[in-house]
Order: C-alpha cells, then structure tokens, then sequence
C-alpha cells in the first residue's frame, strides 16, 4: 500500500524505431551515449550510430563476432571499437584518420582519451591480458607501452581527464597520465565470484570521484593531492573511499544522479514451482549512499524483453550527464529511464486523485508544463467533488476555476440542476463581470421558491435586481401566494420585487398590511405622496407618530383638507393629526378648530383649556 503512495522518481520507455529492427536479428553486447548520439555494438559484430529516438543514421561492420566495448571522445569524433576476435579499431567518423590492429586474444575493452579531438592527445588504451597504451608519435607512428599486467583480464577501463581506472581479476587501479603513475589499488571485495559473470562496474562521477560497483558492493572513491611534507616516495595523489555500502542484488551497472546513485541489479529469486533459481526482472535503484550503507529512495522492476534468459554481465547501465538520461541495455532490448518532470508529477497526482495538489502544481509551473492545462484539472476537480457528494466545497471551487467563462458557468450550473443541487451553487454564482443568463438566475430562484422561502427572500435581497426577467419572478411569486396568501416572508419579497420594478404603490400596500418598518423610507425615498392619499388612515394606525409628522412635513404634497377628509370615519386619529398641526402652527388649520373644540373634549380633555386659550379663531358663542 505504501509503494503505491510513493511517487516514482524516474518514467520508462523503450528505445524503438531503429533499435527494435536490429535487435530482432541481432543482440545488444554494448553501447555507449554520447549527447549528440548514441552508439550500439551488437553480437554480430555491427556498429549502429543511433540518434537519441533509437533511428539509425550509420552503420560499421567491425567483425564477425561480438563486440565488447565502444569508446567515444568528449566531442563525439573519434570512435575505439574492440570485439572478441582481437580486433581493434580507432577511427574518426568525420575523418580519415585510423588505426587498426588485431592481437592473439579477445580484447575486452578499449578508451580513447577524452580530447582525442586534440592532436597532442591522440591516445587511447585497450585492455585484453595487458593495459595497454597506444599514442601518435613521430611520423604519424603509434607507439604501445604497456601499463599493467599480470593479473588476468582487464575488464572494464573508464578514462576522465588524467585520470584512467580500469578493473582486472584482482581489483580496481587507477593511474594518473601526468605523473604516470599508479596512486591506488581497491581490492575486490567477494573473491568467490567469477569476475567474467559479475564484472566490475566502473564510472566517474566528475573529474575526482569514482565509482566502483563490484558483486553486491559500492564504493565510492575520492582522488586527493597528497601534502608536500608527505610524498617522499609516495604518488603525489592518493584514493580515500568515503562512501561504502553493500546492495542487496548483483550490480550490473552504476550512474550518478546530483548527490543519489542509481544502480541497476541483477535479480535472482527461487521460482515457487520448481523451486530452482530464476532470473528476475533487472531492478533499478535511486540510493542515497551513507559512510556505512545507503537510503533507498526509489526502486524499479523493469520488464525487459528476454530477462528470463540473462546474466548479469548482459546487462549495462549508460548515461547522458547533461540530462539525466539512463539507458538500460540487455540483449534484447534498450531501456530509457528518465527523470520525471512536472508534468509527470501532475499526472501521477490527477492518478491518485490528489487535484487540490494537482492543481497547485500546475499553477505554480504553469510556464514550464506542456501537457496539461489549469483549467481542466480544475474542472476534473470539480467533476470529483460532485461524484463524491461534497457539493458545497464543489461549487466554491467554481469562482476560483470558472473565472470569467461564462459558457463554463452555465454548463455547471445545469449539471448542478441535473442532480437537483442548484442551492449549493447560488450563493457562488458571479453577480457582475461576468454576468450570466437570465434564465440561470430564474431557474436558481425558481428552485428556491419551490422549497425554500427564506432561502428565496436571501437571495431577491442579495442579487441586483437586473440579473433576472423581473415579471416572470413577480408571477411565479403571485403564483405562491395564491396557496398561501399570508405568507409573510413570500409578501415581503414580492414589495422588493415591486420597488425593483418600481411599482412603488403595490409594494407600499404589501407594506402597510405588514406593517413593515420601511413603509416611511420607502415613501420618502422614492416620493410616493401620490400614492398614499388613499392610504393615510393605514399609515396612522401603523405608527401615527410618524405618520402625522410626515404628512405635515410634506403638506404641500398632500393637503391639510385632503387629510381631515380622509379622516372623517376616524376622529380620534382626525384630533391626532389637527392637535399636531395646532401645536406648529395656530393659524394654519383654522377652519377646523371649531371642529376641535368637540374633539378636544371628546378625547383629550386637559389639552382642551389651553387650546382654546391659544386659538385666536374659536367661535366661543358656539
């Protein structure tokens, strides 16, 4: 289970084109990378030059029989070829210049220097019973001098800078060109192993630090200068191992990766029928190397095509530095591994469901990632909220995502009708820039009024009134109250729907049979005086206070006559609105104040003594 969450470090995919139609044919022995191309030396004794997408662009043939090793410089223009028949071939591929020899015995390995390009350092060294060290000299001669023997095959070479290490039956050395001398000997550590079917895999990690994978063991070696005060007899280099550490398979190959090492292994495992021991699947491994043994990071079974069948001296790793490529060779098949980018990263999050982060990583890289878009991980997000019930988070994440699409708005907004969630979706639905549909508000509204009239009511009072075809919302809310005709909240809407629309005087009807606190405001704000001469008896006996001040305050909108006319049925709230005015002004409802005498004495009498004192228009007589 815990595999599974762990993201892989590295993507695989086969080398084809060119290579699959060789190796039907023929076997891969060995290959090298250079960045530009890649070179492939095969059972049959070919060389095939390969671009990186594995096409052939050109083709040697070197011998009948197998080739061990290829070698390229650093510039990629000079090529060493060696095979099994004691050929030896080094030769320019742009060039004429060559070198051939054939020798009495299978040559195993051969290097040119890395500047071979430069004509001072035209040398190369090839490895069979003896190291051995070819340079150009005089009159375009090549001059071998032997540099090691004695103790068995050389198998593997690998040469940078100044620096050239090989491996033989007894261990790994390694020579300095300079000084042209040896400054160590690493012994082999599993002497039981028959060092032609586990050979040594060899690689520099930069100009300094070698890397050495011999059976189960790694050790990583640094190249020090040694003090002054200390040479003496000495090399004025010496090896110091800092890192060493055992793996639990067969090495088949190692390549650095920053300050990780991958390595490739040979797998045995006992097979549960017949219980004899079989050939797995080559593993390989990204390792963080620790002073006494490594972190494993990340671990691959790879399905190579023939596995079953090989050994593990059939089985390379190469790598390009530049770019972090691996390549896998086997016999049958060229494996190439390499780091995964963003994109891969997102891939595998969108894989287990992980969109939240999915998303923030394609946001934070958006520049650099090719394959997906922002927009549609957001709108898988979506799609995985909804199927997982979680509508509210859903719809939030709609503002976010959707932006300004409004085409995207609405094509969500009838998914979340399709599956009867439309309330969830309201509250996040844009109100201005962009401004949808109307019909997508309607259907909103429509939604809520049907279960939920607070619901509803929220909504009219949150939404500007322009987003939807007031009279369709105005009916279906008449509509209701015919069901329900006291519904107060319903009431409440329709006045707003009404002022919307600017129907003042049917909202202000609602408003007095509510008795609604705003009726004042409302008059005041969108001057309905007019309205209201048939209302005034409505308006006192919701607050006569305020009533009585406002039609004073407003006289010339509406008359003193027309007022005590529309009072005549109601003389107590007649003597109300007459004393007010009295109390501001003695003159101005003079012809009333007979009729106040017996208003005064029928509902307030203390008041009654001063009135008649301050009024200067009473008929005393009467």
């Amino acid at each position: 289970e815990d595999e599974s969450e762990e993201e892989p470090k590295l993507k695989y995919e086969r080398l084809s084109n060119g290579v699959t139609e060789i190796l039907q044919k023929d076997a891969a022995s060995c290959m090298t990378v250079h960045e530009k191309f890649l070179a492939l030396g095969t059972h049959y004794g070919k060389v095939y030059l390969l671009d990186v997408q594995g096409n052939i662009t050109q083709k040697f043939d070197v011998s009948p029989v197998k080739i061990n090793q290829i070698s390229l410089d650093e510039s990629g223009e000079h090529m060493g070829v060696c095979s099994e028949d004691g050929k030896v071939q080094v030769f320019g591929l742009y060039s004429a210049e060559e070198f051939h020899e054939t020798f009495d015995c299978p040559i195993k390995i051969v290097a040119v220097h890395p500047h071979f390009v430069r004509s001072h350092f035209k040398q190369f060294v090839t490895g069979g019973k003896k190291l051995l060290l070819y340079e150009r000299g005089w009159m375009n001669r090549w001059k071998p001098s032997v540099l090691h023997e004695g103790e068995g095959n050389i198998r593997n070479v690998k040469w940078r800078g100044h620096l050239i290490a090989w491996a033989n039956n007894m261990g790994v050395k390694i020579l300095d060109m300079i000084s042209k001398q040896r400054i160590t000997n690493v012994p082999r550590d599993d002497i039981s192993l028959r060092p032609d079917m586990y050979p040594c895999s060899l690689c520099w990690k930069d100009n300094l630090t070698l890397i050495i994978g011999w059976g189960n063991s790694v050790k990583i070696c640094s190249v020090k200068e040694r003090h002054a005060s200390e040479i003496r007899d000495l090399p004025n280099r010496y090896v110091e191992i800092v890192f060493q550490f055992d793996t639990e398979f067969y090495i088949s190959g190692l390549a650095p990766l920053c300050d990780q090492l991958v390595v490739l292994s040979y797998v045995k495992e006992i097979s549960e029928k017949m219980e004899v021991e079989c050939c797995a699947r080559p593993r390989l491994d990204i390792v963080q190397p620790l002073p006494e043994s490594c972190e494993e990071i990340s671990s691959d079974a790879l399905t190579v095509r023939g596995f079953q069948e090989n050994e593990c001296r059939d089985y390379h790793l190469e790598y390009s530095e530049g770019e972090s490529l691996f390549y896998i060779i086997s016999p049958r098949d060229v494996v190439v591994a390499k780091e995964r980018d963003q994109d891969d990263h997102i891939d595998w999050l969108l894989e287990k469901k992980k969109y939240e982060e999915a998303l923030m990583a394609a946001e934070i890289s958006q520049k650099t990632i090719k394959k997906h878009k922002i927009l549609d991980i957001g709108l898988a997000y979506i799609n995985h909220l909804v199927e997982k019930g979680d509508y509210d988070l859903a719809a939030r994440k709609c503002q976010k995502i959707l932006g300004k699409n409004t085409e995207l708005w609405e094509f969500e907004v009838y998914k979340f009708k399709e599956i009867g969630q439309l309330k969830a979706i309201s509250r996040y639905l844009p109100r201005r820039d962009p401004v949808l549909k109307p019909l997508i508000y309607e259907m909103v509204l429509h939604e809520f009024l049907e279960s939920d009239y607070e619901g509803f009511a929220t909504l009219i009072k949150e939404w500007p009134g322009d987003l939807y075809n007031n009279t369709i919302v105005v009916q279906a809310v008449v509509d209701h109250l015919k069901k329900d005709p006291q519904n107060r909240t319903l009431l409440r809407t329709l006045a707003e729907l009404y002022t919307y629309d600017q129907r003042y005087g049917r909202a202000l009807e609602i408003y007095l049979t509510l008795r609604h606190k705003d009726v004042f405001q409302l008059i005041h704000k969108h001057n309905l005086f007019s309205s209201i001469r048939d209302k005034i008896v409505l308006l006192m006996d919701f607050d006569s206070e305020k009533a009585v001040d406002m039609l004073l305050d407003n006289e010339e909108k509406i008359s003193i006559d027309r007022v005590v006319e529309e009072l005549e049925n109601r003389p107590e709230l007649q003597h109300v609105y007459l004393h007010k005015l009295f109390k501001r002004d003695h003159h101005k409802g003079q012809r009333y104040h007979e009729k106040q005498i017996s208003l005064y004495a029928e509902y307030d009498r203390p008041n009654l003594l001063p009135f008649l004192r301050d009024s200067t228009h009473c008929p005393l007589e009467k």
